[in-house]
Formats: structure tokens, sequence, C-alpha cells
């Protein structure tokens, strides 16, 4: 398996030199297979995120210090280089959803999420910015809270949610060729920090708080109403200080893994019921520093060690929990791992 690897460069105090190229195993990736560092695959300033376009050979990674967006394309088999200049979007841009005709932007810096169309042939082209989040717990604070998006999710047929780590929101949204359009915004628990999240086969959304090391659990009601339905700690182990980074389902949806930041480990959930009810499973040792991203490949995890300019890989037991590091490579200040075949 070929990947891309986004990471922090000077600009963020990082080590990489932009997008990355990693290969891991076979074409199957396996995590008993080897990982190989290819080195940098194309130059830019903490491309933090990279995500790929549904049909074009073209991916598009968010410039964190920058607060910017950019586009590259392929040309032959690793080889990458830009489609375009980068497009200002807002402060530490962290996340992009992408789809066949424009693409979301989150911004952790001060909350902006931002829609951007795409042409034909992928290039980034008129962006508009929704509307402004408020903090449902203003007052609460002496000091006024900042917004802090930072995914969005694709929840339905033109509908996409967007966490707010700073306000505790999870806001949803009606997507088209205008600006985005605020459907509902679910608040949830003060100093909780919804980051990221995932649509589960069942139709619940999963999210997980960066702030407060839980899993929430939401869902329509018969109205389309979103609302949360459950939710759990990430397990007893976890510490004082540690933030939830990446979530990510099991091939088969019946497991979640949450990467724990601090104590350096990976929160092994399990789904049952209808979807709704997740309880913990176990809590690993991550065995890198700074767990930032994980991906779950056909027999284990491939994480990304941040602060340790690592990738392991860790094969998983029939229970689904990770076990001791397969292969692990050095790789310069890791943040996003995605697979291109």
């Amino acid at each position: 398996m070929r990947l891309l690897v986004g990471g922090y460069t000077a600009d963020m105090e990082g080590t990489a030199g932009g997008i990355g190229l990693l290969t891991a195993g076979d074409a199957d990736a396996t995590a008993a297979g080897s990982l190989v560092w290819r080195g940098t695959a194309v130059a830019a300033p903490s491309p933090s995120w990279i995500a790929r376009h549904p049909t074009l050979d073209v991916v598009y990674a968010t410039l964190e210090g920058a607060g910017a967006v950019q586009a590259f394309t392929a040309y032959g088999a690793d080889a990458w280089k830009p489609l375009g200049e980068p497009v200002p979007v807002g402060a530490a841009s962290c996340h992009i959803l992408v789809g066949r005709e424009r693409l979301f932007v989150t911004c952790w810096g001060d909350g902006r999420v931002v829609q951007l169309d795409l042409d034909a042939e992928g290039r980034l082209r008129r962006a508009v910015t929704a509307d402004a989040a408020s903090d449902p717990y203003a007052g609460y604070d002496e000091h006024a809270r900042v917004s802090h998006a930072h995914q969005s999710i694709v929840v339905a047929p033109g509908v996409v949610a967007t966490t707010d780590m700073g306000f505790d929101l999870v806001r949803f949204w009606r997507t088209g060729s205008g600006a985005p359009r605020l459907l509902q915004e679910v608040t949830m628990p003060r100093g909780c920090g919804p980051r990221h999240g995932i649509l589960h086969p069942s139709g619940h959304l999963y999210i997980v708080a960066e702030l407060s090391c839980e899993l929430f659990v939401l869902a329509p009601d018969e109205t389309g109403t979103w609302g949360v339905v459950g939710g759990t700690p990430l397990g007893s182990g976890t510490l004082d200080g540690d933030t939830a980074a990446e979530l990510a389902p099991s091939r088969d949806g019946t497991v979640l893994y949450a990467g724990v930041r601090g104590s350096n480990t990976i929160a092994v959930l399990r789904v049952t019921g209808e979807g709704e009810t997740v309880t913990p499973l176990a809590l690993v040792e991550a065995q890198v520093d700074w767990p930032r991203h994980h991906l779950v490949l056909p027999d284990g995890l491939l994480v990304a060690g941040q602060r340790s300019d690592e990738v392991v890989a860790l094969p998983v037991d029939p229970r689904g929990v990770p076990g001791r590091a397969r292969a692990r490579t050095e790789v310069p200040s890791p943040t996003c791992l995605l697979p291109l075949a």
C-alpha cells in the first residue's frame, strides 16, 4: 500500500518537508508487513491534513500554519505538484472534507467553516464562509471562549456535520451550490471539546471529545432532529491532561479506535445493540509519542506518532485489540495518513 503522509514543517515546529510518501507491506497493507519511508513527495508548509478527490488524481492539504488550503495533482507513480496557488481560508486550517464538486475546510484558530467550489480538473475556485458559531455557554466563564472548528462529516446526502471544540457544538449544514445553510446545532457538555467523528452504518454519529476523552453517540429522532443518545468515557486508564485525537472504526463497524495523546494509548470500544451503545473494551499502548492519527488495516492499525517522528503497524487480536508493534519506520512529524492504493 502507498500512503501520503501529512506533517508539520518548521513553521509549526516540525521536521517534515511537506507531503511525504510511505509504503506499507504488500498491496493489502497488512500489519505484519514492512514500513518504508520514501521521503517528501511534494514540498508544502505544514500540510497537517490531506484528503483525496473521489474521482481525480488530486489531493488537498490544509497548510495549517499559513491558514490556507492547496490542491496537488499527480504526475507519474509517486510524483505530485501544486495545482494552483494556496487559497487563504482561516486561522489554523486543520481538516478537509472533499466531494466531487466542492470541499469543506474547518479552521481551529478562528472557528471558520469554509466551502470551496472545485472545477472539472479539481482546482480550487470560489470560497464562501458559513455563518459563525455563537457560544451556547457564553457568560459561564470570566473570559470569552473562542470558536475552534475541527472536522466535517457527511451524515446524509447534502448534509454535513461540523465539530466545534471551542464552543462544544456539533453543527449540521445543508450544502449545495450556495453558502452552507445551518440546519441545527447540538450543544455538547461544556468543556468536552468535540473533535472528530464518524458516521456508523447504523446511522449513528460517533463524536470523540478531545478535552474530556469521551465518546458521544448522536442520532436523529423521527423528525430528523439530531441529539445525544448515549456515550462513554474512552477508558478508566486515561490520565488528567490527556487529549483524544483520531477516531476510526473497524472494517465491520463493531469496534472503534480512539487515539489518546499524553498517556499515548489507543482506546478500543465495542459497538453493540443497534449502534446506540458503545462500551470500553481495552486501553492499550500506542507505542508512539503523541498518536495524532491512525488508519485501520485489514489486520491492524497504522499509528502516526507526531512527537516521536515515526509510524508503527500494530496487529490486532480476534477481539480487535491491538498488540505489540510488528513494524515501524522513522517519519518526520506525521499528522495524517492517506492511503492511495
